[in-house]
């Protein structure tokens, strides 16, 4: 998926007739993708902007079967859930897709503790086989010690229980790699501007280079639309009536220094309207989420101070020393694609997933999590089984490791070796192979004739320059922001928000993609003045307000148009 790749998809699209074309580079449609190539049919997968560029780069970073919903009673949403938690963990991502344990606390006496113990049981239970541990029973004294962070007060007693956790951007550019490696072809910075029609369906989509505004018609038996929160603009641009409607909530959090909280596990705190959640993150935290109606920008979802201060007004209510404003290294907002329901409130809507056949040849999916995004790409795969001629196999990506899983454990064993000949620390090994897997010689290789791309990034230190390279060589790059947004974490893990690293890594991602010093400079000040607009919007008081701040940084992708997918 480098820049030749890029070049050539573009001509593949106009010039070849597809089984398939997958609308959004989000995880449902790169699993989409991967779901229809792995089962033999020719596809396209086009985004109009980066991979993960919205929902799957923007949440809580967890495979988990959603706790919250055993009280709902959706038994079945939270045991399928586990069950791709296993499989991740096992089979398909060990590299990507890591075990991370939480710690309940517990406010009330007598009762919280068994009827907690009794929802936790089953979920340790409805995963099938086991690969985390089960729950652990703490008095106040021993979750004290787990958490010293916590006020004596805080809480009674606690309860340790496992789920899993992962980068959900680099999972999500992952499964779009595995099925390009599968022989799908993958085009970002494409979007779709109007629906082929033959009679009275759908014969596959009209597309815009978001970079240079060239067009071009793709030919297909099928098109599925997994745009998340722009279902229903991509619906009301296919001319059809939708099936279902999808509503944007919101979901705010904040990234921390792992030193301002002492602790040795996660937490998951109960609120008057849900749960927050948080998440040991390398040397971070990530704290969140809140959940409230969007209905302004989908493409640039805004933080407000009042988001950010009901997260620390949350955490802050059980940590002995309270964390500020001043502590804050990094802040993202993300939308979830939820089924419109009966309820006003967001909060109650499920998440459990929808698949519409909206019109022969157009078939519809949203809805549902992150976790469960392989069941609805398969969902949506044998959705349009009546459309593609011939017919076609059942899903097998229970069975298809991503790429890089295959040979992971081998290297970590062989970690200490792979630091010898790099001259690097066995850590910076190790955290390579658990963005890269399997793929990490390839990265380091890159090196071979340029060891100073060992060296970290500046002011990043916790990422090699070579990882910057091989982000554009093989992994899609093609903005400054998406690799110090997606590729890297570097915009939510530094206080700088990646100015500080913009310009060495523009220079660096120069080299693989012939930009001169004009180029060069439009990148940094355009990342500049995003994140500007961001600090900016982060301190007005409501949606509105925060939406016009944010509204002010221009589009990287200058050939960008609403409605977009």
């Amino acid at each position: 998926m480098g820049p030749q790749d890029h070049a050539e998809s573009w001509h593949r699209l106009g010039s070849e007739e597809f089984d398939v074309v997958v609308i959004g580079g989000g995880v449902t449609g790169a699993g989409a993708a991967l779901d229809a190539a792995t089962r033999g049919l020719k596809v396209a997968l086009v985004e109009a902007r980066d991979l993960a560029a919205g929902t799957s780069s923007r949440s809580s970073k967890l495979f988990h079967g959603g706790l919250r919903y055993l009280e709902k009673l959706e038994f079945s949403l939270v045991r399928e859930a586990l069950h791709e938690r296993e499989l991740m963990l096992t089979r398909l991502a060990p590299h990507l897709v890591k075990p991370v344990s939480f710690l309940y606390p517990l406010t009330r006496r007598v009762w919280e503790r068994p009827y907690t113990a009794a929802g936790l049981l089953l979920y340790d239970t409805m995963g099938g086989a086991r690969s985390v541990p089960g729950q652990k029973h703490l008095t106040r004294a021993g979750a004290q010690r787990m958490v010293p962070a916590l006020k004596r007060d805080a809480m009674v007693g606690g309860i340790r229980y496992y789920d899993a956790q992962a980068d959900d951007a680099r999972h999500t550019m992952t499964v779009a790699r595995t099925a390009s490696r599968y022989g799908a072809v993958v085009r970002t910075s494409t979007q779709v501007v109007e629906f082929l029609h033959d009679a009275d369906r759908i014969a596959g989509v009209r597309v815009r280079d978001a970079e240079d505004g060239s067009e071009t018609e793709v030919r297909a038996q099928a098109v599925i639309n997994a745009t998340g929160v722009w279902t229903d603009e991509l619906q009301r641009l296919s001319g059809g009536r939708g099936r279902f409607r999808v509503r944007a909530s919101k979901g705010v959090h904040i990234v921390v220094p792992r030193d301002r909280i002492v602790a040795e596990t996660g937490m998951i705190l109960r609120t008057e309207k849900s749960v927050l959640f948080v998440v040991p993150w390398d040397n971070h935290w990530i704290i969140g989420t809140t959940d409230t109606d969007w209905n302004l920008d989908l493409a640039h979802p805004s933080a407000t101070r009042a988001d950010i201060d009901y997260v620390l007004e949350h955490v802050n209510s059980v940590l002995a020393t309270p964390l500020t404003q001043d502590d804050i290294e990094g802040v993202y907002a993300g939308l979830r694609p939820l089924l419109a329901g009966e309820s006003d409130e967001s909060s109650k809507l499920s998440r459990e997933h929808a698949v519409a056949r909206v019109a022969p040849g157009l078939v519809a999916i949203a809805g549902g999590k992150y976790t469960t995004y392989r069941v609805m790409a398969a969902d949506a795969v044998d959705a349009v089984a009546g459309d593609v001629s011939g017919r076609i196999a059942s899903s097998i990506t229970d069975r298809v490791p991503l790429l890089g899983a295959d040979g992971y454990h081998a290297l970590v064993n062989q970690a200490d070796q792979l630091a010898s000949e790099y001259g690097l620390h066995p850590y910076r090994i190790r955290h390579l192979l658990d963005r890269y897997g399997a793929m990490t010689p390839d990265v380091l290789a890159l090196a071979d004739e340029r060891p100073e791309l060992l060296k970290a990034v500046p002011e990043a230190a916790e990422y090699l320059q070579v990882e910057v390279v091989y982000a554009v060589s093989h992994e899609g790059a093609l903005h400054l922001e998406d690799v110090l947004t997606r590729r890297t974490r570097i915009s939510i893990e530094y206080p700088h928000r990646g100015v500080d690293s913009a310009e060495p890594v523009a220079r660096l991602m120069a080299e693989q993609l012939g930009w001169d010093e004009q180029r060069i400079a439009h990148e940094v000040e355009v990342y500049q003045a995003r994140v500007e607009a961001e600090r900016d919007s982060q301190i007005q008081p409501d949606d509105q307000a925060a939406d016009e701040r944010r509204a002010a940084a221009p589009e990287v992708r200058r050939e960008i148009s609403e409605p977009v997918s």
